[in-house]
């Protein structure tokens, strides 16, 4: 990679940080304890349809190393790096696929980050009863999905 691109690739890192910082302000009277609506992810989708998966995957990694060192801390790190490592797998899988819009394969992404989210949670409390949220998790996932890919797309056109 050149220095260019490792330049864009710092500075979509930190857009994506700052998005992720702010989010947290924002308070969401959510059904869903723990939904959020992923606004960094406007940059790792944009990042993979700009830049492609590898890029995408090293913001993803700075992203929630710097969020959890920012006070997430090892439990969020663990959350965050295994819905977006899940999110961007699936996201990658179906844009090969060139059978889905922007917009759709954001949420699918969301809907895989949860189911990430839901594996650590399981895994932790060594029960699959966890996976009993996914119907309160899943439609979030799918609906902030489908708004961060709106976003990333008028962003992407923009560009």
């Amino acid at each position: 990679m050149e220095l260019r691109n490792h330049l864009y690739i710092a500075l979509l890192t930190a857009l994506s940080l700052v998005l992720f910082l702010l989010e947290g302000l924002i308070p969401l009277p959510f059904i869903a304890p723990g939904a959020k609506l992923g606004l960094a992810n406007i940059v790792t989708v944009y990042a993979l349809f700009s830049l492609g998966p590898r890029a995408s995957l090293l913001i993803i990694l700075l992203r929630t190393s710097l969020a959890s060192f920012f006070g997430g801390g090892p439990t969020i790190f663990l959350y965050s790096i295994s819905g977006g490592l899940l999110s961007l797998a699936i996201m990658t899988a179906l844009k090969k696929t060139t059978c889905f819009s922007l917009a759709g394969i954001s949420a699918a992404g969301g809907f895989a980050h949860h189911c990430g989210q839901l594996l650590v949670a399981s895994f932790a409390a060594q029960t699959l009863t966890i996976f009993r949220y996914l119907p309160v998790l899943g439609p979030c996932g799918l609906i902030t999905g489908l708004m961060i890919g709106w976003l990333a797309t008028k962003v992407k056109q923009s560009s």
